[in-house]
């Protein structure tokens, strides 16, 4: 089972404020794995009253659950401020004219998936794509999900597995042992964790994507054009050395295929189900006794 790892919420929260603004415009890779994610909604049977995009970005994934759900009300969240803004703008009450202005299609929430401030079932449908290696415990967070739906409703999710950036992870053996390069956890660790926090039915699946680049710069820029930099608690601080990159470099060209350097993603993704929620998942029956209310009837304080 993968381990809870310390994470730099800090550092995480100004690394997408300062990459929100062109986000959109490096991040092909998201926006393609976010059409992935969204043709799976066609094998779900669902008609949800409630949505959480939960890691919502600057948006793109709302406007596709709007058109999906239209009767349905979208909670976009992000722990960044400067990407709800961006997602406001872009999904606004004229993506589905005909509701009551009265009644907003979106509302946007600035929160952490690890300490969600909604209260319990009240949530149909959690869609996140692309958020979860942002958690430091993932298995709280699924927790804390599951703790907001309610029965009979649904996850659907994408993350990147530990063989993402592996060439990169290799090469950076060469400068020192510290942790460069983000922590991801394996596909198989996360269907327990689903089942462990109370889901059904866990389904996994996934795919390596192979981008390619004409150096290492240019794939360390667009790592760091989209905020996704590594971000725990122990990562090194400061700049490389000259002589640091030197080897980073030296060692990446080993990779080097048909004039380019691969970059592989390993792209997981997962969908579960909301049961009865008065079951654990041992078998044994949740039974919730209102105290006050029941010495309230009877008179007594």
């Amino acid at each position: 089972m993968a381990e809870e790892f310390r994470l730099d919420k800090r550092e995480l929260r100004r690394a997408f404020e300062r990459a929100a603004a062109e986000y959109d415009a490096h991040a092909a890779l998201q926006r393609e794995i976010c059409d992935r994610l969204t043709q799976r909604l066609d094998y779900l049977k669902l008609a949800p009253v409630r949505i959480l995009d939960a890691g919502c970005g600057t948006g793109y994934a709302s406007r596709s659950l709007l058109r999906h759900f239209p009767k349905a009300e979208l909670l976009t969240m992000d722990l960044a401020p400067a990407m709800l803004r961006l997602a406001r703008g872009q999904t606004s009450w004229w993506e589905r004219p005909w509701q009551s202005l009265r009644k907003p299609a979106s509302s946007y929430v600035c929160g952490d998936l690890e300490r969600l401030p909604l209260k319990a079932s009240t949530v149909d449908f959690v869609w996140s794509s692309l958020a979860f290696q942002w958690v430091g415990d993932l298995a709280a967070t699924l927790r804390e999900l599951y703790r907001i739906q309610k029965p009979g409703g649904a996850i659907l999710f994408s993350t990147f597995g530990p063989d993402t950036l592996k060439e990169l992870r290799a090469v950076f053996t060469l400068v020192d042992e510290r942790p460069h390069v983000s922590r991801f956890t394996d596909m198989h660790d996360i269907g327990d964790m689903l089942v462990h926090a109370g889901y059904q039915n866990p389904v996994m699946e996934m795919e390596h994507i192979t981008l390619t680049y004409d150096n290492l710069k240019a794939l360390m820029q667009d790592i760091k054009r989209i905020g996704a930099h590594n971000a725990s608690a122990d990562r090194p601080r400061g700049m490389l050395g000259r002589g640091a990159w030197q080897r980073l470099e030296q060692g990446y060209e080993r990779y080097r295929r048909e004039g380019r350097l691969p970059a592989t993603y390993e792209v997981v993704y997962g969908h579960a189900w909301v049961g009865d929620k008065t079951q654990r998942t041992d078998g044994q029956q949740i039974v919730h006794l209102d105290i006050q209310r029941r010495r309230s009837a009877r008179g007594l304080r």
